[in-house]
């Protein structure tokens, strides 16, 4: 049997954008970043490297993008802090790790990355998972690094809106890549600042391992932006594995299927998907998805909106 071709495909957040809301600046910002994700990606993918490697260098390149909510350019919780999710899920193993309410780790899916390799543990929390970072010597900055002006004022807009919580027209989300190498295995990371305007300590999907980030070469790879709340009742990421692996379900079937019951639940998002033969698919059901995808045979795309 020959190796599989491989493949990469990162999103930076489902939600609102359209082209009368983004400026041309935020648009062509986006593309740039979604672009410089997939190199950072393909370049590991293309020399034979594995596929936990490529997402890490991927998500990596958007944590530090300050057009993504996630590392720098993150929102703020309603008390006007940083908190920063992260989690990395190896196919082969699914050995898995996974961080929550980060507050200084430069690149919290490195950090989650460390968890899985170097803690009996898969998921770390707050003063917890900070301490651990200092331990493993991951690069720390201070909070103010991920703090944006743009983002101090969405916080405000929202505070002013009083209609509630959160950050209704999700207009920035998540980060995530998923891949499969030519060995033939998958993995996936994910990785956001959460909400705008998030109170008491709220976690989401993106760090809950079968909710918005999971791989098993059985089936497939799944990263996860959105409404975290419903990707969590639903488990999603775990539950489109699992129609791929048990139901023999394509890729976009099962994918179509737990979004179906999002949907029917009240919730908004989108996922990206690899599986251990090539296939790929991504799916939302808002407006726009930044999403990108590079392959082994020369497949390359960069895209925001839903007519692309």
């Amino acid at each position: 049997m020959t190796n599989p071709a491989w493949t990469l495909m990162i999103h930076g957040g489902a939600g609102s954008m359209s082209r009368t809301n983004l400026s041309a600046q935020e648009d062509a910002a986006a593309r740039a970043g979604l672009s410089a994700a997939l190199d950072a990606g393909q370049a590991v993918l293309a020399a034979g490297g594995n596929a936990l490697d490529a997402v890490e260098a991927a998500v990596r390149v958007l944590e530090d993008d300050p057009a993504f909510n996630a590392g720098r350019g993150s929102v703020f919780t309603y008390e006007g802090a940083i908190e920063l999710d992260a989690a990395v899920m190896d196919g082969a193993t699914r050995d898995a790790g996974a961080v929550t309410g980060v507050t200084r780790t430069r690149n919290p899916v490195s950090l989650a990355r460390a968890v899985m390799e170097k803690s009996p543990h898969v998921l770390l929390s707050r003063e917890g998972a900070d301490g651990f970072s200092i331990e493993q010597e991951l690069e720390q900055v201070d909070p103010e690094w991920f703090a944006i002006p743009e983002r101090r004022r969405q916080l405000d807009e929202m505070k002013a809106r009083k209609s509630g919580a959160f950050d209704i027209d999700m207009k920035y989300g998540t980060v995530g890549a998923v891949a499969l190498d030519v060995h033939g295995h998958v993995a996936a990371a994910t990785s956001t600042g959460g909400l705008t305007g998030k109170r008491w300590g709220r976690i989401g999907d993106s760090p809950l391992i079968g909710a918005g980030t999971y791989a098993d070469d059985r089936a497939c790879a799944v990263s996860s932006t959105g409404a975290g709340e419903f990707f969590i009742r639903a488990g999603a990421a775990h539950e489109i594995c699992a129609r791929v692996r048990m139901l023999g379900e394509t890729l976009e079937q099962a994918g179509q299927a737990v979004f179906a019951e999002i949907k029917a639940m009240g919730g908004v998002g989108g996922v990206i998907i690899a599986g251990p033969s090539g296939e790929s698919a991504w799916i939302f059901n808002t407006p726009a998805m930044y999403r990108g995808k590079a392959s082994g045979s020369g497949e390359r795309s960069v895209a925001i909106y839903g007519d692309e």
